[in-house]
């Protein structure tokens, strides 16, 4: 069991993911919070990369192992996109609600909507050692959004007829893309 772990994330959306799906794991003793970090341009041009980049990044700035996460949206009619761009889709400044409407204006008038979301988490240690996992959950982009609950493109993501905004955090921590991840990197640790 690591001793302290810090989530390097600045997003609170996945700050509150991470923490609530970490707790029982048994993978850390205390989780430490890496909202003071730096930023950290993701350069990569995969997930993996990007993940990678950010808890070696992390680590070495802290001198804690680091865990930290990259997340696309793949979209099928949009040949996968916005994939590794997901956060700035509609460009550098862009908020969730920008992103979103990109998207469903994207998607208007077209019948196949299947996606998934995919996640690459990365922990690395500070002595630049590191191992990754992903996870994969596969859904539609609904046709407007729904709910209240969750961040990013939560509202528009669906699975089963319900959103990932319609579902409590606790639902979506079950099976979501991330809580996937993080559980292929407990088996990969042997835990």
């Amino acid at each position: 069991m690591i001793p302290r772990l810090l989530i390097a994330t600045k997003n609170t959306g996945k700050l509150q993911e991470m923490e609530a799906i970490l707790r029982g794991m048994g993978l850390a003793e205390e989780l430490v919070t890496g909202l003071d970090l730096p930023d950290v341009d993701e350069v990569g041009e995969t997930l993996e990369e990007n993940a990678i980049l950010k808890a070696r990044t992390a680590a070495e700035a802290t001198g804690l192992p680091a865990l930290a996460d990259d997340t696309g949206l793949e979209v099928d009619h949009l040949g996968g996109a916005p994939g590794v761009h997901t956060a700035r889709y509609a460009g550098p400044d862009a908020t969730f609600d920008d992103n979103m409407d990109k998207l469903l204006r994207e998607l208007e008038g077209v019948d196949d909507r299947s996606a998934r979301f995919v996640t690459v988490v990365a922990l690395a240690f500070p002595d630049g050692e590191y191992v990754t996992a992903e996870g994969v959950v596969a859904g539609r982009i609904a046709e407007q959004r729904r709910g209240e609950t969750g961040f990013g493109y939560d509202p528009v993501f669906e699975i089963d007829g319900r959103t990932y905004a319609e579902m409590s955090a606790e639902e979506k921590n079950r099976f979501s893309h991330r809580a996937r991840a993080l559980a292929e990197l407990g088996r990969t640790l042997g835990l």
